[in-house]
């Protein structure tokens, strides 16, 4: 129970890896309010196992791409569990196609999706969290394509290597205030999202070859968030975690 009695906000928890580490954040003793864009039925789910786990567990829907909404979000958090000492920033929209056929109007989304909504909620929860002088853990989910230009993956590569480039700058400019701030790089993880982009059939076939012999789970990544939440963690700050099973070296050995 490594954080037990901490308040923790997740975005993003529905599913994947924000359901993820939203579950083991609870299982490890923390109370969590939990964001998504509605009140679905996955949402709803995601809430209901954490219960079951004996956790409090307000839902904060809405856009966490939006800068309004994330401050109501992190307003709405903040009443219902009284402060907020971790944030789990786990914004993510990404879209693949060839770069020269790319639509700017998708680079747009995707920017504002998966690099500006992680500004805007990070700012509000530091600002609250530098206001109480109480420290805090502010972690910021990136991915293993901050550090391999994948193909087709033209605005999500630049989101994400936006994002470790903007945590690292939030690290600096917190340590003052005693806020450790780190990023966590999931490699290829097995969410509903990589079913809907590759095929369950694809996947499948996939995770046997990968270095370590299968795909990352939701809750590989939810455990390294417990760890940089923890005060196991707690001279770590301005670091990136990658969490993938060996893939991005993968064409390094021999």
């Amino acid at each position: 129970m490594k954080l037990e009695g901490k308040k923790a906000l997740v975005t993003g928890a529905a599913r994947g890896i924000g359901k993820g580490c939203a579950l083991e954040l609870a299982r490890a003793g923390a109370d969590l309010a939990i964001n998504d864009f509605g009140r679905t039925g996955l949402l709803e789910e995601t809430a209901a196992e954490i219960r079951a786990l004996g956790c409090d567990v307000p839902l904060v829907e809405g856009d966490a791409f939006d800068r309004p909404t994330c401050e109501q979000i992190v307003a709405r958090a903040i009443e219902a569990l009284g402060r907020i000492d971790i944030l789990v920033s786990n914004p993510a929209l990404s879209r693949r196609d060839p770069f020269l056929e790319y639509d700017p109007e998708n680079w747009d989304r995707v920017l504002r999706g998966a690099l500006s909504g992680g500004f805007h909620m990070s700012q509000f929860v530091a600002r609250h969290m530098v206001e109480r002088g109480e420290g805090g853990k502010i972690v910021f989910i990136s991915s293993i394509h901050a550090r391999i230009p994948f193909a087709r993956s033209v605005a999500y590569n630049a989101a994400k290597y936006g994002l470790n480039g903007m945590a690292f700058t939030i690290a600096t400019e917190l340590l003052p205030h005693r806020i450790n701030v780190n990023v966590i790089e999931p490699g290829w993880i097995n969410t509903p999202g990589e079913h809907e982009s590759f095929g369950t059939a694809a996947i499948a076939e996939a995770g046997p070859k990968l270095p370590w012999g299968r795909l990352g789970q939701p809750s590989d990544i939810g455990r390294a968030a417990v760890f940089l939440c923890s005060e196991d963690a707690d001279y770590i700050t301005g670091a990136s975690l990658v969490v993938d099973g060996g893939f991005w070296l993968q064409n390094a050995h021999e």
